[in-house]
Parts: structure tokens; sequence; C-alpha cells
């Protein structure tokens, strides 16, 4: 038995020298340098070639190294009966939180304005928003969106939920179902996307949606590209309907330089780093797996082919 790290960025060093730290015994490779293909069982990716995971024919896990596996189901060479596992991590949830209330607070006191003033040399106060004065809606409640629910709460936010299924969550109303949905957004001051990409929530950020939002309502996605349909929120922006919006994720990474949302002065773009898997912590969950493929056991954080997370 051995693993393999499939990625394609400049970080398969730094995951194959945590995890031979970690232990010592287990043999580790890059998928770049020359391995047993034979022997791999557990492959750790992210974002990685089509058809890299065709090579090895004793595979029996492939691990995303993030919180996310859209890019594993969007590799149809991907061997439909290997079990899939994702990241489940505390300190990936509390780097979202803490991502998504710095753009609320960014949003509520101007401060791209002023930065944008200041390079132009222009003194000029805004009115400017209260947390009392908005409710919070997030649509999705899995891990991240729970912790982000439970800190919003603790700067005294009025919070509310979108999921798919019923969820039960202290001090959070959480509406599930289509049926649900349009009530729960009639109510969002904020919308914060926070949900898995699937083919059901593709595009799920359109103009259908942000019609049923309240005027001058704040969109954030730092989900995935794939929920917004872009030129939805640049119209709904345009006509005044949405206040603005804070993206992490787009489309196609990096933005393409032509891409309107570069200089749109409403909308506030980062390069997709709301949060990042951290390597320490992250290590020991893909050994507990491996552990668990050796005796024969169910794996932890074990995704749902059929949902696609």
């Amino acid at each position: 038995m051995a693993i393999v790290i499939i990625r394609q960025d400049n970080k398969i060093d730094s995951w194959k020298k945590a995890l031979k730290a970690n232990a010592p015994d287990i043999p580790i490779y890059s998928y770049l340098e020359e391995h047993p293909k034979e022997e791999i069982t557990l492959a750790c990716v992210w974002k990685q070639p089509v058809d890299s995971l065709t090579q090895y024919p004793n595979l029996k896990c492939i691990a995303s190294l993030g919180a996310g596996v859209d890019f594993i189901f969007k590799d149809q060479s991907v061997p439909e009966n290997i079990p899939i596992t994702r990241v489940v991590d505390p300190v990936l949830a509390s780097d979202m939180s803490e991502f998504v209330l710095a753009l609320i607070l960014n949003y509520f006191k101007n401060l791209n304005n002023y930065r944008t003033d200041q390079m132009k040399k222009v003194w000029y106060p805004q009115e400017y928003k209260r947390i009392s004065d908005v409710t919070v809606g997030i649509m999705g409640m899995g891990a991240l969106g729970e912790k982000l629910a439970e800190d919003l709460i603790k700067n005294r936010f009025e919070v509310i939920g979108w999921a798919t299924s019923p969820k039960n969550i202290p001090g959070v109303e959480v509406y599930n179902g289509d049926k649900e949905k349009n009530t729960f957004l009639s109510r969002s001051n904020i919308l914060v996307c926070l949900l898995p990409l699937t083919r059901q929530t593709t595009g799920i950020l359109n103009n259908k949606l942000f019609k049923e939002l309240p005027k001058q309502s704040y969109v954030i996605n730092v989900a995935r590209g794939g929920h917004l349909v872009d030129e939805d929120l640049l119209e709904y922006i345009n006509n005044g309907h949405l206040a603005g919006a804070g993206l992490d994720v787009f489309h196609e990474e990096p933005l393409s330089v032509e891409h309107p949302f570069w200089t749109h002065p409403k909308i506030h773009i980062t390069p997709h780093v709301a949060s990042v898997s951290d390597i320490e912590s992250v290590i020991p969950q893909l050994l507990e797996n491996y552990g668990r493929l050796k005796e024969g056991l169910p794996l932890n954080n074990a995704v749902n082919r059929e949902k696609g997370y």
C-alpha cells in the first residue's frame, strides 16, 4: 500500500514532506516522479489532470485535499466504484468564517470606496450600515455554513439558512428545499453562498434568484464559480436591485484580464483565498483514512456520489 499526491500547483512537496514526517513508514510519492503505480491505494488530489487516476490498478480511495470535490466529478475518467473523501476541518471552517465576516464588515463601512477615494485624494464621508440593519442568509448549512452562522451570531447578526434538506442549528432558522427557498431569499439582505457545486446547484445564483432578494441586497460567493451566472449578477447590480457583490471564486481561475468584474466599482474580487487547507491540520485525517483502508473499515468524510458532496 502507498500514497500518491496529485496536484497541479507548487504544493506537492509540502504535502509530501508533511505526510512523511507524520508517517515515515508509509511510501509516499508525487505523481510527477517515478513510482510503482500498482502499489498505490490512496490518491490525495487537488484539481488532478484528466485521466491521471486511471493509471493506478489497485486504487482504493480518492481523497480530495480540500472541502470541495466537484473537480473530481468533472473528470469523467474517474472510476465510479472507488470511494471519494473530502476534507472536513475546523481550521478550514474558521478561516472561511473570518473571511466572510471581513467581507461583510468591509461592505458595511464602505472601506473599498474609501480606499478608492484615497487614491484620488477625495474626502467624501458616506452613510454606513449597522449589524442591526440586516439579516444574513447562508445558502449551504454544512460544516462551513454552520461555523459561519455560529460566528455571525456571536457578533450579534441575525442569521437564517437554507439547505436542500432539514437542518437543526441552534439560533438559526433553516429553510429547506425549493418550496422554502423564496421565503429565505426574501429575508436575506446579505446572501452568502456556501453550497457544494453539483448538477442541481450549478448556476443557482442567477437572475431568478436575485429577483427574490430584497432591493439593495449584497451577494457573497465563496463556494465555487460555477454557482454564479456572471451576466445576471452584472445586470442586477447595474439596474440597482443589488448593492454589489464580494466574489472569491470564478468560472475561470485566474480570472481573465478582460472580465468586467475587474473594473466594476461595486464588485470586490479576491483570488480564491477565502480558506485554504492547512496541511498540518488535514494530515491526520488523511492518515486516519489510510489506516481505515488497510483495516477494511468505513472511511471518514466519505462523499455521497449521488448528492455530489
